[in-house]
């Protein structure tokens, strides 16, 4: 790795700092009675309570034990313009969010235009979070 690689690579990952140690399940979350999570950098950060139960109300039986949350939003060196989001039950939850949900297509990984990120965040401030990646 080049000397230039190394510090993108430094870089980067202080910009992730913001992201959760580990990501419980919304299940997880609804039965705390202040649900939040650890972040890398050490601090916390709470979910509204408004805003799992919305989640809730987007999965179906067992899928609350599946999804984690925050719900990653990529941001890649490789897709500019768009965003990934990753796992069948994630991406279900942002094509509910954004009306183009198809039971049909179940996909494990989507790509969508960055120009959706505003809708995405104004419907799920606390339980969504980016992250930057290097591909």
């Amino acid at each position: 790795m080049t000397k230039a690689e190394d510090i993108l690579n430094r870089e980067i990952a202080r910009m992730n700092l913001h992201l959760p140690a580990l990501r419980p399940t919304l299940s997880q979350l609804l039965a705390e009675g202040e649900p939040g999570v650890r972040l890398r950098d050490g601090s916390y950060h709470y979910f509204r309570r408004s805003e799992l139960e919305y989640l809730r109300g987007l999965v179906d039986g067992d899928e609350c034990e599946r999804l984690r949350v925050p719900i990653v939003l990529e941001i890649s060196t490789l897709h500019r313009g768009y965003f990934r989001v990753r796992g069948r039950i994630e991406v279900k939850v942002i094509d509910k969010v954004l009306g183009n949900y198809s039971i049909l297509e179940e996909k494990d990984e989507e790509l969508y235009p960055r120009y959706l990120l505003p809708r995405i965040r104004r419907a799920l401030p606390t339980t969504t979070t980016y992250a930057f990646i290097a591909e």
